[in-house]
């Protein structure tokens, strides 16, 4: 599909969309309207119908948006219509909470390896996969085609591995280490610091205090 540069903050609002039309094919809705799915989400009908005009509309005037098709649609916005091969590194509480998420093959990614160097957990299951040790990485990589990763793992072992991962042909990191890594411009990372994520939490709740 051919577009104009969209936004961040349009990329940013897409997953969220896309949840919502899932519980509406739930709960057996068949169509809804701008402002119905408004006043779901908290934004205002305007916003929505901009966000979507970016990627062609896909609403009727007089019938709004028909939620299977839209669903649909905004999986194939977000590449989530086919499935993308992926490894978690680090099996510790985080990793293994990770890879025992069944909503992410559900989202189409498919968990081909989790490693760590720990050997007390070697060998050990994580979401239908057998921990690995690290000395494994390059080969399941490079067999299974990855190009996404999950870091899982301190922030002084996260550097030299992306290092070690980029040259293996991974192009997008899921980065939940507390580190900013730096990365060359075809290679993409998604920060999740959750220690911000809860001092921002932490301010809306006690700044009125």
């Amino acid at each position: 599909m051919e577009h104009k540069e969209i936004s961040k903050a349009v990329i940013q609002r897409l997953p969220r969309y896309y949840r919502y039309l899932e519980d509406l094919m739930d709960q057996g809705i068949e169509r809804i309207s701008s402002g119905d799915l408004s006043r779901r989400m908290h934004l205002t009908a305007s916003q929505i119908r901009q966000d979507l005009n970016n990627f062609g509309g896909f609403g009727q005037q007089g019938y709004g948006y028909n939620v299977f098709n839209l669903h649909e649609e905004i999986a194939k916005i977000l590449k989530i219509d086919q499935v993308h091969s992926m490894i978690i590194v680090g099996a510790g509480h985080l990793g293994l909470a990770l890879s025992n998420y069944t909503n992410f093959r559900k989202r189409g990614f498919d968990i081909k390896g989790v490693f760590d160097n720990n050997p007390k957990v070697i060998g050990q299951e994580a979401g239908g996969v057998k921990v690995s040790p690290m000395s494994e990485m390059k080969d399941i990589v490079e067999k299974n085609h990855i190009r996404l990763a999950a870091l899982c793992i301190p922030k002084d072992a996260a550097v030299k591995i992306v290092d070690d991962l980029i040259s293996y042909g991974v192009r997008g990191f899921w980065n939940f280490a507390h580190v900013d890594l730096e990365v060359p411009e075809h290679v993409v990372v998604e920060n999740v610091h959750l220690s911000e994520s809860l001092m921002r939490l932490s301010y809306r709740v006690f700044e009125e205090q």
